[in-house]
């Protein structure tokens, strides 16, 4: 009786070896399990910018709005017979063009810009 309790002891521990410590262990699921949660968390993210690529092109496929405030932002693009003025601080710029006469509230001046 002795020697089957001790046949059953090996062998319930040579099939639980695997489980814990082999190919397909619980340590192993575990890890993989950080993984894909890790993944998950880049996916979502990666999902978020593809969608505000998305309703980019979709905005400049659509209209001229979007393709106006890109080459004005981007560009410095100005439409025909229109004017630039570009608004400077006087800590920077100090004694430009008579800081635009008083027309320019205190502390802000005005250098109008020729157009190309």
């Amino acid at each position: 009786m002795r020697w089957l309790t001790l046949f059953l002891a090996l062998l319930i521990a040579a099939l639980q070896y695997p489980l814990w410590l082999g190919k397909g262990s619980w340590l192993r699921v575990w890890e993989v399990d950080q993984k894909i949660a890790a993944q998950k968390q880049v996916n979502q993210g990666l999902k978020a910018r593809n969608a505000s690529l998305e309703a980019e092109v979709r905005d400049l496929k659509q209209g001229y709005d979007a393709i106006e405030e890109r080459a004005r932002s981007e560009l410095g693009l100005v439409k025909q017979d229109e004017v630039f003025f570009q608004v400077l601080d006087n800590d920077r710029h100090s004694g430009t063009a008579a800081n635009a006469a008083a027309k320019t509230p205190p502390g802000k001046s005005v250098t109008p810009v020729p157009k190309p």
